[in-house]
């Protein structure tokens, strides 16, 4: 019997998981039960579910002794009623039913019954990441959630079904049956169909729009946020729903990153594998802060922005999203990374996604600037109103600008049109990414809109006559100093994506054009297979 015994479990600070120990002390003294060290309520309740669980063993409880339970380190705040297992095996470990050579370098996280059952706990996934990081070589979790743990590697996972279980497998004895455990509730039950219709949208369907099509391919390759305006049913929506097809799958780390988030949210299914594709989120504008950005009552989830982390969040209708919601969405639109602060609770998701900001010229729709047959029925005060909320600091952070127009009946009905195919496409895009890994081999960049602008004008400087027109611009007032790095960045996109060794005057000329909403030239949205044919000056 070891009078002081210790166990292990993790505790979640939004993407971060921290390492806990979880000590228990029984002694001679006032029968009495002490948890200390700031457990929030689903942990002070848990003493009650693991008394009942370790009476259902046929255990006796140690209620006639002083038990104190301390979760350490002191000063960090834990939550999550995934203590239960490792608090329940301390206790059987303090009163000499477990070994404590048994509990070395293991780590439990699940949620107990009063029966004695395990429940899924979402987390599972970061929980075991942050086991392995601090060198543990054994992870105990709820049966539903095995797969997801043994996503990360040189652990060794146990999925269990009830407490009996988790002390057969440290007692290393026969472990017993018991009934099957249900998944997270927050899982969807419900399918129907079409669900998958993004995994059957093409490019091939896009007929014209060379040039919205050519800055999705720029956006797609260097990881650029794109503002797409024009009138309702231009297309907006067709272009943001095939972003996500010309990404290139996600490597191991990515998929780990993006499949903790989802773990995190508790929307990752049991049994799922891990997440190869970029996401798509498309969040309605009467969507709540909390839902969107994070947050939520008790603990704090990662909100639609962290979930479309490496992916596309596309925002139609920007204008109609609540001014709250547009200020917040200049830290991970900059940074890549949103923060919830609330009270003494601080917890920052990783947010870096592809933004695509959608929006009619007016409330109407129908607003035609260039066209005599417009039949907007806005005032000009509504329309300057509503068009407000696409200048100033959030849109100085949008990297690529382009107006939508209908595609006209000689462009829809040409017989040599051959708009080229979603995958031709990420060939394009795959290629181009390659170049820039190599390039930012050693750093934490992955893609040419990671790179701060400093080090960007430091170690990959564009040619001086294309750093002269770029400062024409800034000093024209045409182009802030903001605006100035983001054209470099899409500048480098540009040339990766022609497969030439430093951006020059015409590859910054894309840029600058791309940034300002100016058209692009034909021969620049020409296909590699046509390209000859297209810049023919007839």
């Amino acid at each position: 019997m070891a009078d002081v015994a210790t166990t292990r479990t993790v505790t979640l600070d939004g993407a971060v998981a921290h390492l806990v120990d979880v000590q228990v002390d029984v002694s001679l003294g006032t029968s009495a039960v002490s948890l200390v060290g700031r457990p929030d309520t689903s942990i002070s309740e848990s003493l009650d579910r693991c008394r009942a669980a370790v009476a259902d063993l046929g255990v006796d409880w140690p209620s006639t002794k002083r038990l104190t339970i301390l979760l350490s380190p002191a000063d960090l705040p834990k939550r999550g009623s995934h203590f239960d297992l490792a608090i329940a095996a301390g206790v059987l470990c303090a009163v000499g039913e477990i070994e404590q050579a048994s509990l070395q370098r293991t780590v439990l996280a699940g949620e107990l019954t009063l029966d004695g059952r395990v429940r899924s706990v979402p987390g599972v996934l970061p929980m075991t990441m942050a086991a392995a990081k601090r060198g543990m070589t054994t992870v105990i979790v709820p049966e539903p959630q095995l797969e997801e743990a043994r996503l990360v590697p040189g652990v060794s996972v146990y999925g269990v079904r009830s407490l009996a279980q988790v002390l057969a497998v440290l007692r290393g004895e026969a472990v017993p049956e018991a009934p099957e455990v249900e998944p997270l509730s927050a899982q969807r039950l419900l399918s129907w169909r079409g669900e998958q219709r993004l995994a059957e949208v093409d490019l091939r369907d896009v007929v014209g729009m060379t040039d919205a099509r050519y800055a999705l391919e720029v956006s797609a390759a260097g990881g650029h946020h794109v503002l797409l305006s024009g009138p309702k049913g231009a297309g907006k929506t067709t272009l943001a729903e095939r972003i996500p097809g010309i990404m290139p799958d996600l490597g191991l780390e990515e998929s780990l990153e993006l499949t903790a988030i989802h773990s995190l949210a508790g929307a990752f299914p049991s049994g799922a594998r891990m997440l190869r594709r970029p996401p798509f989120s498309a969040p309605h504008h009467s969507a709540t802060r909390a839902s969107l950005l994070g947050g939520g009552t008790g603990r704090v989830l990662p909100g639609a922005v962290s979930k479309a982390h490496l992916g596309v969040l596309f925002l139609d209708e920007f204008p109609l999203f609540s001014a709250d919601i547009v200020e917040a969405l200049r830290e991970p639109l900059e940074n890549g990374d949103i923060t919830i602060a609330r009270g003494q609770e601080t917890a920052t998701f990783p947010a870096r996604a592809v933004f695509v900001l959608a929006a009619n010229p007016c409330p109407c729709g129908d607003y035609h600037p260039a066209r005599r047959d417009s039949r907007c029925t806005c005032t000009e005060v509504r329309r300057r109103d509503y068009r407000r909320k696409l200048t100033g600091p959030v849109a100085d952070r949008i990297d690529i600008v382009r107006h939508v127009e209908p595609v006209r009946p000689h462009e829809a009905g040409d017989p040599l049109a051959r708009p080229e195919s979603t995958a031709t496409v990420r060939a394009r895009v795959e290629a181009a990414r390659v170049l820039a890994a190599a390039r930012y081999d050693g750093t934490g960049w992955r893609v040419n809109a990671d790179v701060p602008g400093p080090v960007l004008r430091e170690r990959w400087p564009l040619s001086d006559r294309a750093e002269r027109r770029v400062d024409e611009e800034v000093y024209a007032g045409r182009l802030t100093r903001r605006g100035a790095t983001r054209v470099h960045r899409l500048a480098w996109t540009v040339a990766d994506l022609r497969g030439v060794e430093h951006p020059g005057e015409e590859e910054t000329d894309v840029a600058l054009r791309l940034r300002t909403g100016t058209p692009l030239e034909s021969r620049t949205t020409a296909s590699p297979e046509r390209a000859d044919v297209e810049s023919v000056p007839w």
